[in-house]
């Protein structure tokens, strides 16, 4: 799998999308406490609005962006369990940096649960560094940012 076969979600991949995020997902609704927000995002709706990108087939894995005025925000990144290990996740993390070099922006931002601890080893792997730690509601999140060149 290249960058290459990255493609826009389409409706047809909307089960998939739900399927792989829940199951990215799942192991850490005991851990914190609470369902993880990409559990509950309105798939369709993201899809539709062309948020959405894919890696594989079937699908493997998955990114939801937003392009912001100064950033591209990854509201979300989620790789099947049983693809882990397989490179699918740093495919998809320089996907989301070519998408927004391309789109002219600067940097991306995104944030993680900090009972993530997973997530807080790999973003600085890939050149993101920490921003804050904010607690938003049930939620304790550390914001990352990555400077695009």
């Amino acid at each position: 799998m290249t960058n290459e076969e990255i493609r826009p979600a389409t409706t047809a991949d909307v089960p998939a999308v739900k399927a792989v995020t829940d199951a990215a997902y799942h192991h850490y609704i005991e851990r914190i406490g609470v369902v993880p927000q990409p559990m509950e995002a309105d798939h369709a709706a993201n899809v539709a609005e062309g948020k959405v990108f894919v890696a594989g087939e079937p699908v493997l894995g998955l990114v939801v962006v937003e392009e912001c005025e100064d950033h591209l925000y990854l509201d979300n990144i989620a790789v099947h369990p049983d693809a882990h290990g397989r490179g699918v996740g740093g495919r998809l993390l320089r996907f989301v940096e070519a998408h927004a070099r391309a789109l002219r922006l600067p940097e991306v931002r995104l944030y993680t649960n900090a009972m993530m601890w997973e997530n807080q080893e790999i973003y600085p792997k890939y050149g993101y560094e920490v921003v804050e730690r904010r607690v938003d509601g049930p939620y304790d999140r550390i914001h990352y940012r990555k400077r695009l060149d």
